[in-house]
């Protein structure tokens, strides 16, 4: 069974022939003969947009199939088990990620397109919880004698040493903080990640035989030349734990600080209050971040001069509790160049500042920092911008006073002691398949390659770890897919369902005449060794929402978590996590309307509308998911029904007999 030609792109197909080369009739000629046709279904695995957007790889179509009852658990694992395994494929965070994430994958969920999208980090949180709550643990493989040193312990190297784990290599984490944890511990804060949630999930990977060294920095406690001499790989997971500074002149005063060392400060226990207005600028996600903790810690007016924040942040040392005591609601202000809609941070989280009495204020653009006397900076220098955000308004500058400037608007890294590998941005360069150039057995993860989200990293570790198994196996480096995430793998559904093709054997044949050549040896459909009229195409392409039948999902209200309110009264202090999770009843509800995009769903469209009853349910004992039904093409006459009711756009028409 061949490909659809419509699906097929023109520049990949290679033309023997000319236009009027050849006698042949036009091609809608040649397939259709009055009531038949020679175009059959044939059944298309794609991989769906959720998938395709996500930077980890997630199968999340796969763990909402398990969750919803579509897929089956084999033997006697749970639900909750089954799709825990399918979901930690890619990404070892499930209960992080599903509170944490800024959801790329539901910007690119086709069921936007219905009425709203499936409200994927919900389903995934779930997950995670149920993990930690029933004690789920990872498997290691089967030790190669191979040992991989990880320099950082955040999220990549974290799910880089759970992916190597699992191929049996050794694995020592280096770690320069007291914990592990990186971004996840130090930049967010533990109302989003709550401490226990992230220790069960970092203590799991750690169980599975990693050796960890903690309060060690690789290029100073350890020389980089003794890492590079006693392991057979590296992996730099590092993250950009140096905030950008301000670009404009007097940003140099002790009291402008960077997004990243404020909360870093903060995680660490070490920043009890702030002193003055905060005035942050940003827009993303951190910035947010900052300003809501500024919040929370509230403000105290100090007469000692070594309890300003600044100080506290940058000397390293920490505040008194009992002076916190006396903490009132700080004033914080927000400002970022783009206009509050097009901010880059997550709707919720700008409207949950808002409501904890941040001001918020767009389209302003720092210009310098005021300094007095002393040489700290007493105000912020701004201009109005149109609504480009980009663009100054003449005469429009003002000052705003400020007793702390957080600079939120980007990373860098912190490359002392490993000079050698940085480049002009402070940055470690990659390839495809995350090794440094020129630098074989050396590989780089994360935010030392690009600042970006905690699940990039993820997704990283899952590329790099299966680089570094090719290069300790002295293998060759593979060509990585032009769709490069975790797939479904029907052969590997069908081994673990014991049903997999038999094997094809030519001299059991009655006819001992026939050749290879010969048609009747090539057919397939009387015969139990392949797998029939079955194409995967989820390395190559996404599939859109014009290819599913849109007409066949009702609208359906999302389950959506709630948030706990807080308010700009009861804001100090207040750490509480703010997501209430889903039940498990919501949460199936909720799985349930994915649209399965690219994959069977079971709902019997094709074989309720068949005219020619050629499509039918395969046996009890055969089916699985991906083969739920199949064709009697000696009964199909081709006339593309079943693919235009087929929702999930798993039929296509191919050419056949």
């Amino acid at each position: 069974m061949a490909a659809s030609s419509d699906d097929m792109k023109k520049e990949f197909n290679f033309r023997r022939y000319q236009d009027g080369d050849s006698d042949h009739l036009p091609w809608n000629k040649s397939i259709w003969q009055a009531s038949w046709t020679h175009k059959c279904p044939t059944y298309i695995h794609r991989t769906p947009p959720c998938q395709g957007s996500c930077p980890s790889g997630h199968d999340i179509r796969g763990w909402l199939d398990i969750v919803r009852g579509i897929e089956k658990p084999v033997g006697d694992v749970s639900m909750q088990e089954y799709a825990f395994r399918r979901a930690t494929d890619s990404n070892p965070f499930p209960s992080i990620m599903g509170r944490v994430c800024p959801a790329p994958c539901e910007d690119g969920c086709n069921r936007n397109m219905v009425e709203d999208h499936v409200g994927i980090n919900s389903v995934e949180q779930y997950i995670g919880d149920q993990a930690l709550e029933r004690g789920f643990s990872f498997e290691s493989g089967a030790e190669s004698g191979k040992r991989v040193a990880i320099i950082g312990g955040g999220p990549g190297g974290l799910a880089a040493a759970y992916q190597l784990r699992r191929m049996g290599h050794g694995v020592t984490i280096f770690e320069a903080l007291e914990h592990l944890g990186g971004m996840m511990r130090y930049g967010i804060p533990g109302y989003r990640t709550p401490r226990d949630v992230l220790d069960g999930e970092i203590k799991r990977i750690v169980d599975m035989g990693v050796e960890v060294k903690t309060g060690i920095r690789v290029g100073k406690d350890v020389p980089m030349a003794e890492v590079e001499k006693e392991f057979d790989a590296i992996i730099f997971a590092l993250g950009a734990q140096a905030g950008r500074p301000l670009p404009i002149e007097g940003a140099d005063a002790v009291n402008c600080i960077t997004g990243v060392a404020f909360l870093a400060a903060f995680n660490q226990g070490r920043l009890k209050h702030v002193t003055g207005k905060v005035v942050v600028i940003g827009g993303g996600d951190t910035s947010i971040d900052v300003a809501s903790v500024a919040r929370r810690l509230g403000n105290i007016t100090v007469e000692n001069e070594k309890d300003r924040p600044e100080h506290i942040i940058i000397n390293q040392t920490a505040h008194d509790v009992a002076e916190s005591a006396v903490r009132q609601g700080a004033d914080v202000m927000l400002i970022s160049r783009s206009p509050i809609s097009k901010m880059a941070a997550a709707e919720h989280e700008i409207e949950d500042a808002t409501r904890e009495g941040v001001e918020i204020v767009g389209q302003l653009s720092p210009v310098a920092v005021i300094k007095g006397a002393e040489g700290r900076a007493t105000a912020l220098r701004v201009i109005k911008l149109e609504d480009d955000g980009k663009t100054p308004i003449e005469g429009s500058e003002f000052d705003i006073a400020a007793e702390l400037i957080v600079a939120a608007i980007g990373q860098s890294g912190d490359l002392e002691g490993m000079e050698g590998y940085a480049n002009d941005r402070n940055l470690i360069d990659s390839d495809k398949n995350f090794q440094v150039p020129g630098k074989p057995g050396v590989f780089v993860i994360g935010d030392i390659v690009r600042p970006h989200l905690l699940t990039t990293a993820i997704g990283h570790a899952r590329i790099a770890a299966q680089s570094v198994d090719h290069f300790l196996k002295k293998k060759t480096m593979d060509v990585r897919p032009k769709v490069d995430v975790n797939f479904f793998s029907l052969m590997e559904k069908l081994e673990e369902t014991d049903k997999l093709p038999g094997t094809f054997k030519a001299d059991e044949r009655e006819d001992d005449t026939v050749k290879p050549i010969d048609v009747g040896l090539r057919g397939t459909s009387d015969s139990n060794w392949a797998v029939h009229n079955y194409e995967d195409r989820s390395a190559h392409e996404i599939i859109s929402s014009d290819m599913l039948f849109l007409g066949h999902f009702e609208h359906t209200p999302r389950y959506k978590r709630h948030t706990i309110e807080v308010t700009a009264e009861d804001v100090i202090g207040n750490y509480q996590e703010r997501l209430v999770a889903l039940s498990e009843e919501e949460v199936i509800g909720e799985a349930k309307r994915c649209m399965s995009c690219g994959m069977c769903f079971e709902c019997d469209n094709c074989v309720v509308y068949c005219p020619q009853d050629a499509v039918h349910k395969t046996d009890k004992s055969d089916t699985t998911t991906g083969r739920y039904v199949y064709t009697d093409y000696n009964r199909c006459i081709g006339c593309h029904i079943c693919a235009d009711v087929c929702p999930t756009g798993y039929i296509d028409m191919g050419m056949g007999e």
